[in-house]
């Protein structure tokens, strides 16, 4: 397969006015697009020129010398699977089977959604802040630059993109809104349950074909 921008699973401005046109416009259309070109330019003519995303990052990781490789692919796959953790009219309580384990997790809801604030919140210069499958239980997971879950054993259910091209256009230095606004209206917790259900090999073949869905 060659690599190409994959689409936004909703409309640019399906998401207002939590994040808005501009943004989605921005950041999809330039910094991801960016990421992938990178990552078809340096795989073209490699063995990795066909390859999936994923295993072009699973390649990559951990070798100085495909540094620029792993930081394009990771990156690109990282924006992918943040795309997919959001919805238009998501956000609230976690529903599913997802809302079981978060229960048995964390303890609540509602402590779920403290330590994924303080995670967010806290962490320092630009990356990301996950909700993981490990062991059985579900954990919160930041990582920077272009680090993924991907090179790790935690399975990834959901991603917030906490650089500030993110969300500065709309929130400028407020990140704590951002991150509330992803809570609140944004989580896509459909698309949780369905890696959940990935993980446990109890997905349908439509759904295990889905765009951010392999890894």
């Amino acid at each position: 397969m060659s690599l190409s921008l994959p689409p936004l699973p909703y409309a640019l401005d399906a998401l207002e006015p939590y994040l808005s046109r501009r943004t989605l416009s921005v950041h999809h259309g330039n910094h991801h697009a960016a990421y992938v070109a990178k990552t078809a330019a340096l795989v073209k003519g490699t063995p990795l020129e066909t390859a999936p995303l994923e295993d072009i990052v699973r390649a990559a990781a951990g070798s100085e010398q495909n540094c620029a490789l792993f930081n394009a692919a990771a990156q690109a796959w990282n924006h992918e699977f943040f795309w997919h953790s959001m919805r238009p009219g998501g956000g609230k309580d976690a529903t599913g089977a997802v809302a079981q384990l978060i229960e048995e997790s964390f303890g609540s809801q509602q402590a779920f959604r403290q330590q994924f604030v303080a995670a967010a919140g806290d962490h320092f210069g630009s990356g990301w802040v996950w909700l993981v499958l490990e062991a059985g239980r579900l954990r919160i997971m930041t990582t920077a630059n272009a680090e993924t879950p991907l090179t790790t054993a935690a399975y990834p259910l959901l991603t917030l993109d906490v650089w500030e091209h993110a969300y500065y256009l709309d929130y400028q230095h407020r990140r704590l809104d951002y991150i509330a606004a992803f809570l609140g209206n944004l989580i896509n917790w459909d698309f949780a349950n369905e890696r959940l259900a990935t993980a446990r090999g109890e997905s349908s073949a439509a759904s295990a074909a889905a765009p951010g869905r392999r890894g």
